[in-house]
């Protein structure tokens, strides 16, 4: 998968100022999107986009782009915090 180096960049910076959490979230489930905002890049995850979902902090639900999930999965844990 080609990532932009611009999004690897805003997650980055959303992880360092603590916009995106770090901690993993458990339980992520998939499907069409329904017009969803993506967590990580603030865009519409449209009907023609597949949205990752899932609870954070026990009560937040957060939705991610596919691609923007899998940036911040791989980002969150790198020591850049």
């Amino acid at each position: 998968m080609q990532v932009p180096e611009s999004l690897r960049i805003l997650i980055r910076a959303k992880l360092a100022d603590g916009r995106l959490p770090h901690e993993s979230i458990p339980g992520v489930w998939g499907g069409a999107g329904r017009g969803e905002i993506c967590l990580a890049c603030e865009n519409e995850i449209t009907t023609s986009n597949f949205v990752m979902e899932g609870i954070c902090d026990g009560q937040r639900v957060v939705q991610f782009h596919v691609q923007c999930f899998y940036v911040w999965d791989s980002q969150r844990n790198v020591s850049e915090r």
